[in-house]
């Protein structure tokens, strides 16, 4: 675990991730498709285990040692592993019919979570565990998705007070500004590929407990975009006003 870091902000990210899972499982729960929403005691099982490998490996030291070596272990050991798993979702007929069951409504309420993490980034800076450019006071304004998610969820998605097409913009804009925090944080990561912030780097994503950053909470919330994003543009407006119905 990183040195000197306050309990309240191992305590406030543990129950982010928590909350996180939390609110995967019960979009799990809530699919339309019974042979999805089954599995949910199994899938909550899974993701366990990985968070728990994924908390093993960092109090082990196995980030935060060599950080030259190509390639870097967190992206062999935690990040790849992930990635394979969502181009499966997206890229076979199981996945696709999984990703496609999951309620709009619930995969945009996931984004709160975005709000904590912001703030542990934050104080996360404050002690010199990574650069300010991973700050809203730097290059990331991934607080906003944060922010409007619940209203997106509340008067969009319940209310139907907006339409697909805003709720799809929403989405890559959100889209865009994860992708943007996860490009910087890896160019101000400790590794060979690292472009800047060598002052004071991004080193708290290789430590106990903000390993599951990269490895589980960013991983979900671009789960939840891409299949919105797939969903919202299969959708003609009918057919979306319909889904909206059965979600609720």
């Amino acid at each position: 675990m990183l040195e000197n870091l306050p309990h309240y902000v191992t305590i406030t990210f543990v129950l982010t991730t928590l909350g996180t899972l939390i609110l995967f499982i019960f979009a799990i729960k809530s699919s339309n498709w019974k042979s999805v929403s089954s599995k949910s005691k199994m899938i909550l099982a899974g993701l366990i285990i990985w968070l728990l490998v994924q908390a093993t490996l960092a109090l082990k030291g196995i980030y935060n040692s060599d950080t030259n070596s190509i390639p870097p272990k967190i992206f062999l050991l935690g990040i790849l592993p992930v990635a394979l798993t969502i181009v499966y979702l997206f890229t076979t007929q199981p996945g696709r019919k999984f990703v496609d069951s999951l309620p709009l409504k619930n995969l945009t309420y996931i984004n709160i979570v975005r709000i904590p993490v912001e703030i542990v980034l934050f104080w996360l800076y404050l002690s010199r565990a990574v650069p300010e450019l991973m700050t809203f006071e730097g290059r990331n304004f991934d607080i906003i998705a944060g922010i409007t998610a619940p209203f997106v969820a509340y008067f969009g998605l319940s209310k139907g007070k907006l339409s697909r097409q805003a709720i799809l913009i929403w989405n890559f804009i959100c889209l865009g500004l994860l992708l943007n925090i996860v490009v910087n944080a890896i160019l101000a990561t400790p590794s060979p590929f690292q472009k800047f912030a060598f002052d004071q780097p991004n080193i708290a994503i290789l430590y106990f407990p903000v390993i599951w950053l990269p490895t589980f909470i960013v991983p979900i919330v671009l789960l939840g975009h891409l299949a919105s994003i797939r969903q919202l543009l299969g959708y003609s407006q009918v057919e979306f006003n319909e889904k909206k119905k059965e979600d609720n």
